[in-house]
């Protein structure tokens, strides 16, 4: 797995606390800013894609939500969706100071749960350059029942007791009930569907990230259905590419197309595979179509900046 030799580590200020991030110096004034979903921090979920946006001459900066990796927050492994997005919201606006980013070009990249986090971030933030959203979790609602049919029903609802009860106990202060991010079948852990033991092989296949603690407060359980970030699609004013899996059996399709198809300025891809194939199999397909749909919205902006009439809205399927 490629790492760039020049990244950095750095920090920035988020809420009460600050996140951890890689900073990858970049050549071309773009930036791609750059997180992964549920508990996968920064190194196995930007790894491989950071290298090769960066080698095409953009920033990158990859970041820990809080309360994962390397970022502050405590209790740890809490997924709060609000205190996520407004860790997005400081990331934007500390890569917007670095000397080698041009504020007008900085991009949003996240996968899964983080993926359904672009959504979000990007209709709040019409001056991004553009959007990424790979395999999203974009509607909670939509999901749940095929997630619901993976899991065997002693382990749903010894699942749903332990979310109740970590629910609970967080009001009181007691600290969180942890559970395996993802299991097999007949497991108690987040995600039981048949592609979400996919991870390891996809994410860490050398087993290099010994600190990537795969765990979660069973909170997580009374949240996800909830979650619903697809909802903003229409409010999202760049151009924004959508990266579907044709297999994926955790996050679906349909959704994610959907919801696409809401979003003024949308192209949606198309990979075979299953939920971690732009990491596996269909990783070429998935980086040289990211690639490409960052450097067109670098050759917008100098369109604009050479005064030519700026492109229409546009939607695209491949």
């Amino acid at each position: 797995m490629p790492v760039s030799k020049q990244r950095e580590k750095v920090r920035f200020a988020s809420g009460d606390t600050s996140c951890a991030a890689w900073h990858y110096p970049g050549s071309n004034g773009g930036c791609v800013i750059m997180a992964g979903g549920t508990s996968v921090t920064k190194e196995p979920a930007s790894d491989l894609f950071a290298a090769r946006f960066n080698d095409a001459g953009f920033a990158v900066l990859a970041f820990d939500h809080r309360r994962f990796g390397e970022s502050g927050g405590v209790p740890r492994q809490i997924v709060r969706i609000d205190e996520q997005i407004a860790d997005w919201h400081a990331a934007i606006e500390f890569a917007a100071g670095l000397p080698d980013v041009d504020p007008d070009r900085i991009s949003v990249w996240g996968f899964s749960l983080a993926g359904g986090h672009v959504f979000h971030v990007a209709a709040d933030h019409p001056r991004l350059a553009g959007a990424i959203a790979q395999t999203p979790l974009v509607d909670g609602r939509a999901v749940a029942p095929n997630a619901l049919r993976s899991m065997t029903p002693s382990a749903l609802l010894r699942l749903l007791g332990l979310g109740v009860a970590d629910a609970v106990g967080g009001l009181v202060g007691r600290p969180p009930i942890l559970i395996p991010t993802a299991g097999p079948r007949g497991a108690v852990a987040s995600l039981t569907t048949p592609d979400a033991m996919d991870a390891d092989r996809a994410l860490d296949p050398e087993r290099r990230h010994t600190n990537w603690d795969q765990t979660v407060a069973a909170r997580i359980a009374l949240q996800v259905g909830r979650y619903r970030p697809g909802r903003h699609a229409s409010r999202i004013r760049c151009p924004l590419l959508v990266v579907v899996c044709d297999q994926d059996q955790s996050v679906l399709t349909a959704p994610a197309v959907e919801a696409a198809g809401n979003a003024p300025r949308s192209e949606v891809i198309h990979l075979p595979g299953r939920h971690y194939a732009p990491f596996l199999e269909s990783h070429e397909q998935a980086a040289e179509a990211e690639i490409a749909f960052l450097r067109r919205q670098l050759d917008r902006h100098d369109s604009r900046d050479s005064r030519v009439p700026p492109f229409p809205d546009e939607q695209f399927t491949r």
